[in-house]
Order: C-alpha cells, then sequence, then structure tokens
C-alpha cells in the first residue's frame, strides 16, 4: 500500500507556498526540507495514522 501524501507547506521565512510528498506511515516524522523559493531550511514535524496526516508543525530550522 503506497501511503506518501502531498502537502501544501507555508514557507515561516517567505510566506510562500509549495508542494511537498511525504511518507505517511503511522506515527510521528520530523524532517527538515529546503523552501522551494527562498531556499531557507524548514522543520517539519508530521503526525500520521493509518496513512493519514493528523497534524504538522512548521518551523524555521
Amino acid at each position: 500500500m503506497n501511503y506518501v501524501v502531498e502537502l501544501e507547506v507555508q514557507c515561516p521565512f517567505c510566506g510562500e507556498i509549495f508542494p511537498s510528498r511525504l511518507d505517511a506511515m503511522e506515527g510521528t516524522n520530523s524532517m527538515i526540507e529546503d523552501c522551494a523559493v527562498c531556499c531557507h531550511p524548514i522543520q517539519l514535524v508530521v503526525e500520521c495514522d493509518g496513512g493519514e496526516v493528523v497534524a504538522v508543525e512548521i518551523g524555521r530550522s
């Protein structure tokens, strides 16, 4: 089963919204991804349950 989902992420630096793909397996995942627009590092903490994204926290890294 494929648990890859696409999220819309708003950059905490420049405010632009861009798509991000992640594996939505159960549990909490933390990752750092560069903004597609300004290239600043963004920390994403994503909580998933049964292949569904339950919560997303976006912050400056």
